[in-house]
């Protein structure tokens, strides 16, 4: 049975600079297990992909000037694993499997490509994605690192 080692809890405000803030926290926490380049550039990305759709869209809606929160919590466990939950309060996804379909936006035609999910699940061994309409969505990736 795996055994968490380390675990880290973050909540951020949902606004475009805490992506990348979210992807360095992120990729300083799983330095203790000693990731490759790749692997480390594959979480990277999949936190970015997951930490930008809540914030361009779970609070959409909210007024100006009210900010809605990112929340992650990543665990690393003995046996090389990663696990990052991400998620959020907003306006829930109403379809899951049709949001995870390629090319899917709830965006302006152009402004969006709808690939987030293809994406975060390209680079994590796992992705699983649970939504509530009007009470947010939660993303959680695992990815197992190379003995």
């Amino acid at each position: 049975m795996k055994r968490i080692i380390n675990e880290i809890k973050l909540r951020l405000p949902a606004k475009s600079v805490n992506e990348a803030v979210a992807r360095s926290v992120i990729s300083a926490f799983m330095a203790e297990l000693n990731p490759t380049i790749d692997e480390l550039g594959d979480v990277r990305c999949a936190v970015s992909e997951a930490v930008t759709n809540c914030i361009v869209h779970a609070y959409r809606d909210l007024p100006d000037g009210v900010d809605g929160y990112v929340y992650i919590s990543a665990r690393l466990y003995d046996n090389r694993e990663l696990s990052v939950e991400i998620s959020d309060n907003g306006c829930g996804i109403e379809d899951v499997t049709l949001a995870r379909t390629p090319a899917y936006t709830t965006g302006e035609l152009g402004e969006r490509c709808g690939m987030g999910f293809l994406v975060m699940e390209s680079f994590m061994d796992s992705l699983s994605v649970k939504s509530r309409l009007h009470k947010g969505t939660t993303v959680l990736m695992r990815k197992n690192l190379k003995p």
